[in-house]
């Protein structure tokens, strides 16, 4: 695992973006994992600019996203698909048809769970995953659990999690309580990884990969299985190091 600490969340963007723009750069159709949140925000802005000053190019690009709440269609703001759009698809030359959210109003989500599964594979392997992290160590929506879950599947979103995206809702109430997420699986077939943190309450999750303990109650800590992790932190999420 590469950790590094700079100095601001627009430094962190600029950091990630350069690494997805050398990904690309080398295979122009690159299969993107993506993730949403607050985490990625800032990366989305420096790889719209690289795109309009034409140093990066995803007219070939497909993506993955890792996760879509249930119950929330692609039009409702508060969905994973209108995130996507409005933050990033908008403003780029991708092919909306390449880019792939979870389907999180199907009538069988755990077929929809399946089939986004399959999607993935059928495109290859993931060429760099976007990570953020929660303050519970979840990765996607792989919340903490006695067992963690390696192919796609609805997840029961803890209290902490609920809690941590009500800021996006009206109210704690609004808050979907399941997602459809990518598995761990998926996420570590992924060639490269960058989890994205920052601010003071990732600091104990974040502290929790410096070691060498794995545990299904941190799930985050399974990366340090992977051979190719960095991990871009603000002062603030690295405070405990």
């Amino acid at each position: 695992m590469n950790f590094k600490v700079l100095a601001s969340f627009e430094d962190i963007g600029s950091y990630a973006a350069e690494l997805v723009r050398q990904v690309v750069e080398k295979k122009n159709d690159a299969v993107l994992g993506l993730a949403t949140g607050s985490s990625p925000e800032s990366l989305y802005t420096e790889l719209i600019k690289l795109n309009k000053e034409n140093k990066i190019d995803f007219k070939n690009v497909k993506s993955v996203n890792l996760d879509e709440y249930v119950g929330l269609d692609g039009n409702h703001e508060q969905s994973y698909r209108y995130f996507m759009n409005e933050k990033f698809f908008n403003h780029i030359n991708i092919d909306k048809k390449n880019t792939h959210v979870p389907n999180g109003v199907a009538k069988d989500l755990e077929k929809a769970a399946k089939e986004y599964d399959e999607l993935v594979v059928s495109l290859g392997d993931i060429d760099v995953q976007i990570l953020g992290i929660g303050p519970n160590g979840h990765i996607g929506f792989n919340e903490p659990s006695d067992e963690l879950l390696l192919n796609a599947h609805v997840a029961d979103l803890t209290e902490t999690t609920i809690q941590a995206n009500s800021r996006y809702f009206e109210s704690e109430k609004d808050v979907p309580t399941k997602a459809v997420t990518m598995g761990l699986g998926q996420i570590m077939s992924a060639k490269k990884i960058i989890l994205i943190a920052a601010g003071k309450n990732k600091a104990e999750a974040i502290k929790s990969l410096s070691d060498d303990k794995i545990s299904t109650h941190i799930p985050a800590t399974i990366l340090k299985l992977h051979p190719d992790v960095t991990i871009l932190l603000d002062k603030d999420a690295a405070s405990l190091l």
